[in-house]
C-alpha cells in the first residue's frame, strides 16, 4: 500500500485572486452563509489582519478550523484571544479558544466532509476513524468560537 503524504499549501496568485473574491462577496452578503471576514490583530505588528474562512458549526458550536495548516491567523489568534467576525453589515467580536486534539478531532473528520477542497490537506481520510484526526490536529488548530459583543443584528448566519 502506498502511503499519501498530505500537500503543502502555498499561496499562489490564483488563491490570491479567489480570496479577494470571497472577502467581497461576504462584504455584501452574498457569499454562502457559512463564509465570514475574520479580523485579528497583528501578534507583532498590531495590524487588523482579514481573511476569509468558512465558520464551521458542529455539534451546536462554532469553530474555525485551520486546513492549511499553522498560518499567520493561527499564530495572531493565539496571541490575541480575541477577534472580530465580519459577514454584511454585522460584525460580533469572539473569543478564539484552541482546542485539545481530543476535541478537535470529531471537529476536523466534520470539516474534512464539508470541505473536499481541503481534504489533499490532510493524511486522515473522510471516513477513516476520528482517531486519525486527532493526530492531526497539531497540523489544523481548531478553535472554539464564542460571542462576546455583537453589533448590526442577530450576528452572521
Amino acid at each position: 500500500m502506498i502511503d499519501v503524504v498530505a500537500k503543502t499549501y502555498r499561496t499562489t496568485l490564483i488563491r490570491r485572486v479567489g480570496n479577494v473574491a470571497i472577502s467581497g462577496a461576504v462584504k455584501l452578503g452574498i457569499a454562502p452563509s457559512y463564509y465570514v471576514l475574520l479580523s485579528i490583530r497583528g501578534r507583532r505588528s498590531g495590524v487588523e489582519r482579514t481573511i476569509p474562512i468558512r465558520l464551521m458549526r458542529h455539534d451546536g458550536q462554532e469553530w474555525f478550523v485551520a486546513p492549511y495548516g499553522v498560518r499567520d491567523w493561527v499564530h495572531n489568534a493565539r496571541a490575541a484571544g480575541e477577534a472580530v467576525v465580519r459577514r454584511g453589515r454585522r460584525s460580533r467580536r469572539v473569543r478564539l479558544t484552541e482546542v485539545s486534539a481530543a476535541v478537535a478531532a470529531p471537529v476536523l473528520a466534520a470539516y474534512a466532509r464539508k470541505e473536499p477542497v481541503t481534504r489533499p490537506f490532510f493524511d486522515a481520510r473522510v471516513g477513516g476513524p476520528v482517531s486519525a484526526f486527532e493526530a492531526e490536529a497539531d497540523r489544523h488548530p481548531v478553535f472554539r468560537v464564542e460571542n462576546l459583543q455583537v453589533n448590526g443584528g442577530a450576528g452572521p448566519r
